[in-house]
């Protein structure tokens, strides 16, 4: 999807490491969903490899990373050398990282009406997938015990 007007939605980026040297159609085909369906569009995209002797290359999606062939997507060089460098600083070796860029289409009439009245975000952030999982196991630990204490003996 061309990107042919400003983002309406918010606009996130992401870096995801992978073991070994490369990413295969389990990565980008839901990603290709994604897009398809409307629910992100990418605005930038690079693949960040770290070999396992420390060298650090980047290729941009549209640059020769046959991977995001069926990803479609703009590189509108929002990431800089230096944020790449930055992130693949912290890669261990012989890893491969997607670091995309895009903007969450499916919150974009949320976020224009914000704007429309004048709001603004004071603060966001991610919950670690693991934190909702404990949550959600306590209050189910906590359904079958009050279940327990109701049932006759």
């Amino acid at each position: 999807m061309p990107v042919t007007s400003p983002p309406a939605g918010p606009v996130e980026w992401v870096a995801i490491t992978f073991p070994g040297s490369g990413l295969g159609p389990e990565v980008t085909a839901p990603l290709a969903g994604l897009v398809d369906a409307k629910t992100v569009r990418v605005l930038d995209a690079v693949v960040v490899r770290k070999a396992a002797d420390g060298t650090i290359s980047e290729v941009e999606i549209d640059a020769g990373a046959p991977a995001f062939d069926q990803v479609d997507g703009e590189v509108l060089e929002l990431l800089s050398h230096d944020d790449l460098l930055a992130i693949a600083g912290r890669l261990a070796d012989d890893t491969t990282t997607l670091v995309v860029v895009w903007e969450n289409l499916w919150a974009a009439a949320f976020a224009e009406a914000v704007r429309d009245r004048g709001g603004s975000v004071i603060a966001h952030d991610r919950v670690a997938p693991a934190d909702v999982a404990a949550a959600v196991a306590a209050l189910n630990d906590a359904a079958a015990e009050t279940a327990q204490e109701g049932s006759p003996e």
